[in-house]
């Protein structure tokens, strides 16, 4: 064993006692284990860091913006996960009470007035299992994807405000059916998803045809209230339209307004029907 000759080319360029054999892999300089910051390929001295942030797009992809200038707050779908939560368990009561309890929770037209309560429970209630894990699967998926992009609040606003939808729907085309199930809000959910990927130039092709295809066998299939598909995908869309329009920080207030607005027209376009 020998001792290497003293060749300052061998030390760290900021730090001239630490002897060192790792190079920049952009300028070339040695640098030690503390001045490295590991790249892709290689490590790179802290000038070379310094001079990449610097010259770094300022600018993020107008997708990921525009996602971002949506959201309200971000982590896990809480809604979602909650709504889930709620429906599985009215349903375990469903079976534990029986159709007495059932006949409580659907929606029925002329009971609008006297029992709007049905609105919202009609929302939660289902007539199979069958029904409510498709339902309730249709969620977990489009609620993962939705809640985080819109926030907590726009994505219960949309969710409520579809299933509403669909209510008015059944009473102003099918007044005398009895109704209950999520189906209504989640094809709002699609609608909304379809809407906001077309504004983020997302390619929407297989999504149209999701919807296409659910809502065609609607009109097909017996026991299927197509009427609340429809009325849930024509508010869901329009919910989903004003987030997109206005997501401006400074639109907040205009935003809730707006939202608030879809509700206030289906509530009237529900009691001009009822007045008829």
């Amino acid at each position: 064993m020998t001792d290497a000759p003293y060749d300052r080319e061998n030390f760290c360029y900021r730090h001239p006692d630490r002897q060192s054999f790792i190079l920049c892999q952009r300028c070339g300089r040695t640098i030690c284990t503390s001045c490295q910051t590991q790249a892709a390929v290689g490590v790179h001295c802290p000038e070379c860091v310094k001079e990449a942030k610097q010259n770094a797009p300022k600018r993020q992809p107008i997708n990921i913006r525009a996602a971002r200038a949506m959201r309200g707050n971000s982590g896990q779908p809480v809604v979602t996960y909650s709504i889930i939560a709620v429906a599985v368990v009215v349903y375990l009561l469903q079976l534990l009470v029986g159709s007495s309890l059932t006949q409580e929770l659907v929606y029925y037209g002329p009971l609008t007035l006297s029992e709007p309560w049905r609105i919202v429970t009609s929302m939660f209630a289902h007539g199979s299992p069958i029904h409510l894990l498709f339902n309730m699967f249709s969620l977990f998926v489009l609620g993962r994807i939705l809640e985080p992009a819109i926030g907590r609040a726009r994505f219960a606003a949309l969710y409520f405000i579809s299933g509403f939808g669909g209510v008015i729907a059944v009473l102003v085309l099918s007044p005398f059916t009895s109704v209950l199930g999520a189906s209504g809000a989640i094809f709002g959910m699609l609608a909304a998803l379809f809407v906001i990927q077309r504004r983020l130039g997302g390619n929407t092709t297989q999504l149209l045809l999701v919807i296409g295809l659910n809502l065609v066998i609607g009109f097909f299939v017996s026991g299927i209230s197509w009427q609340a598909h429809v009325g849930g995908l024509l508010a869901g869309a329009a919910v989903a339209f004003i987030i997109v329009r206005t997501r401006n920080v400074r639109q907040a207030r205009l935003q809730a307004l707006m939202i608030a607005g879809v509700a206030v027209v289906l509530a009237v376009i529900g009691l001009v029907r009822l007045a008829v």
